[in-house]
């Protein structure tokens, strides 16, 4: 599996935008406040999914999900065990995934529980990142959703730069999950993503990305029309930018690793207590 393009080194500029945490159910207006004057006419204003999603309360506590026997097959053997030692492995994924999926905890079966309940098998024969839930970023037993209606907030949020500023910035929302091509074709696992790309694949974008060439992070939503090469490419600056700028904590593992601390004990005042890159404008030049 291939990256599709390499970001091109002298036509844009990045500007990191850091927030305290956005805490379930806070305005994600704090985003746009932290922008103070750096906007510029025709900039993109790139944000992440999670903070959209934790600032609309789409948060669940995946303790409360009694796991069933199709959650103890998919977390402890088609996850773990077949995709950890034989598939993982067998179709390229990362060795950081297939190291995580070794040591999968018992909590995963709780995690495949919500999965089934909300999306399916589709999303739960993923072996990780299913359906764009985060485990990271979020406290104790919690995990975020894929925000709702991506389309209307990134329509907001550009709507009240323009009101506080004067400038026409482009709003996107992303997933670092994959959009992959295959056959002239753009795909994803997500549940949804922009209209230029098929979505709601689950397992089957999983397997068939493994053939295909990787794209970059998924957009979810824009505030305008425009081309998907564009999109994709505006996307990726930004993932690139929040990589520098921020405490890695992709996976529940980096964050337990920062915190010192096991999968329930991260407390809202803990996330509070470090840096976050929520957004990133990118401007090209």
């Amino acid at each position: 599996m291939k990256t599709a393009f390499q970001i091109p080194q002298k036509s844009y500029k990045t500007i990191p935008v850091r927030t305290n945490y956005i805490k379930p159910s806070q305005s994600y207006d704090i985003i746009i406040d932290a922008l103070e004057d750096n906007v510029e006419n025709n900039d993109f204003l790139v944000i992440s999914e999670t903070p959209i999603a934790i600032s609309q309360g789409r948060i669940v506590d995946e303790s409360q999900f009694k796991p069933s026997w199709a959650a103890y097959l998919l977390a402890d053997w088609w996850s773990k065990y077949l995709w950890g030692y034989i598939l993982g492995p067998l179709f390229g994924v990362k060795k950081r995934t297939v190291r995580n999926l070794k040591r999968l905890p018992a909590e995963a079966r709780s995690h495949k529980e919500l999965i089934l309940r909300y999306y399916g098998w589709r999303h739960a024969l993923k072996p990780a990142s299913e359906a764009g839930v985060d485990l990271s970023n979020a406290p104790e037993t919690y995990v975020s959703l894929l925000p709702e209606q991506p389309e209307k907030v990134v329509e907001d949020i550009s709507s009240k730069i323009y009101s506080r500023t004067g400038k026409k910035v482009t709003v996107i929302v992303i997933d670092t999950d994959a959009t992959y091509r295959f056959a002239g074709i753009n795909f994803t696992s997500l549940p949804y993503a922009v209209s230029q790309i098929k979505s709601n694949l689950g397992i089957f974008a999983y397997l068939l990305g493994r053939i295909g060439t990787i794209q970059g992070p998924t957009p979810l939503a824009v505030s305008r029309a425009m081309g998907l090469e564009k999109i994709l490419e505006v996307a990726l600056m930004a993932e690139e930018c929040q990589k520098e700028n921020e405490i890695n904590m992709e996976t529940i593992y980096d964050m337990t690793r920062t915190f010192e601390e096991g999968f329930s004990g991260v407390t809202v005042d803990m996330l509070d207590s470090i840096p976050h890159t929520p957004a990133v404008i990118v401007r090209i030049i």
